[in-house]
């Protein structure tokens, strides 16, 4: 292992070396979309069929689907990780190694999901009390969220197993699995919430099964992959708290970003219903932005870690400039869509004339910020495909740090809903001058099977 001098060579790639990296970059990113809007997707289809149960409805979905994510996506470093560290072993020709570094994390995956299904059963009614929900909501939120804690086990496994997969460069089979999971979640939706009555206690049954579907079909892949190469399933201690431990940083870094998100959650709720069930929908589509920027950069893990698997510092660096490109290309063209689709989007989620009025200001934001967005996701995954986490970690601490203040102050200095996401817009502009500088050092060049 060794460092790339910051002074190395950044040769500008000619047209044949940027056509290679856009061929990979598709190949990897076109199927990474569809795995990684599953559960954007999931919370959507819930958002539009509860919508029309009622207002107090999507707002207590709102609040639940806040708390699930939150408990959920702190953990995604167990596919981030595990992706970065396997396309290493894959670059440096170590296949049952790779393999066996997926298996640990998907250990490490199932024993976190146990215990988060206790806690987050047993606090529902204080987390959504904590925050601020009202009379109407409340009810409506423990039962979604306590239902839903028990598909979490399942969406841990699926980062981890994910992870394996993108670490060995398929990002096909996870877009099967996450195509087939979509379609389940809506049709059990359907049948659950307004087939059988049961509301939205059906809508989280629905979720859950098709969480439970994905899981298996993930496990019997990874499973069939290490018994073909010959590496052991059984559980090593040792391994699993190494993944654990690579994941530390990675794990700061999403606490941080999950704290940015519920404190647009809580500010939003205390500005009144409307505006908790028009955020829902906002924050629901700019997840699906969000994932959709992201495929990229989960297309730059893999790269990334592999070509520094194998000591070719002069690639990724190209690879890393071209999905930058790649990503404000991106952002530019979903900002668009969304402009363009607001007439779709406000009757879709919502017959409720203040809902709409909330929502159609806060998504011309979003559409504004897109192209920030685009250079944030991508070099965010550049940077964990080097395994580059810690100074990931405590930059996004240092954004939380501004964010915060000035959230907390949009009840005060007022705005409503479209003030809070120009809030938003601010930190994925401070997020972009961190990483951005980060990948202009080119401290993050550093090569090797494994980063220490």
């Amino acid at each position: 292992m060794h460092h790339a001098p910051a002074s190395s060579p950044r040769s500008r790639p000619d047209r044949r070396t940027r056509r290679r990296h856009d061929r990979e970059i598709v190949a990897l990113a076109l199927p990474a979309f569809g795995s990684l809007v599953a559960e954007p997707l999931f919370v959507l289809a819930d958002s539009a069929i509860v919508g029309h149960l009622g207002t107090p409805e999507l707002a207590g979905l709102g609040v639940a689907a806040s708390l699930l994510m939150t408990a959920v996506s702190v953990f995604v470093f167990l596919a981030y990780a595990t992706t970065a560290a396997v396309a290493r072993r894959v670059g440096a020709g170590d296949l049952p190694a790779a393999i066996r570094q997926g298996v640990d994390g998907i250990w490490l995956a199932a024993g976190i999901g146990a215990v988060l299904v206790a806690a987050t059963a047993l606090a529902a009614p204080a987390l959504v009390d904590a925050f601020g929900a009202s009379a109407s909501a409340a009810p409506h939120a423990v039962t979604y969220l306590r239902i839903s804690a028990l598909g979490i086990p399942a969406m841990l496994v699926v980062f981890a197993a994910t992870g394996v997969l993108r670490g060995l460069q398929d990002t096909r089979t996870p877009l099967y699995v996450a195509v087939a999971g979509f379609a389940v979640n809506a049709g059990l939706n359907v049948a659950l919430v307004y087939g059988a009555g049961l509301g939205i206690a059906g809508s989280a049954w629905g979720t859950v099964i098709a969480q439970w579907g994905m899981a298996l079909v993930y496990l019997a892949v990874v499973v069939r992959g290490a018994r073909r190469h010959g590496a052991p399933l059984r559980p090593d201690l040792a391994g699993i708290r190494a993944s654990g431990r690579a994941g530390v940083p990675l794990l700061i870094r999403t606490l941080a970003l999950r704290a940015v998100l519920l404190i647009a959650t809580a500010v939003a709720t205390r500005l009144g219903d409307e505006e908790i069930a028009a955020h829902q929908v906002v924050l629901g589509i700019w997840s699906l932005l969000a994932f959709a920027l992201d495929a990229i950069a989960i297309a730059g893990q893999a790269i990334i870690g592999r070509y520094l698997g194998a000591g070719d510092t002069e690639r990724a660096r190209q690879a890393c400039r071209r999905m930058v490109q790649w990503g404000v290309a991106a952002g530019v063209v979903l900002g668009a869509g969304v402009v363009v689709a607001r007439p779709l989007i406000l009757p879709l989620f919502t017959s409720d004339a203040a809902v709409q009025d909330r929502l159609l200001p806060a998504l011309v934001v979003v559409a504004l910020t897109e192209p920030v967005a685009g250079v944030v996701f991508v070099l965010d995954g550049v940077l964990m495909g080097a395994g580059d986490g810690p100074y990931l970690a405590w930059a996004m601490v240092a954004t939380l740090a501004v964010y915060a203040p000035v959230a907390f102050a949009v009840p005060v200095l007022g705005g409503g809903l479209t003030a809070l996401w120009w809030a938003m817009g601010l930190m994925l502009a401070l997020r972009a001058v961190t990483v951005g500088l980060r990948a202009r050092s080119g401290r993050w060049l550093v090569t090797g099977a494994v980063r220490a």
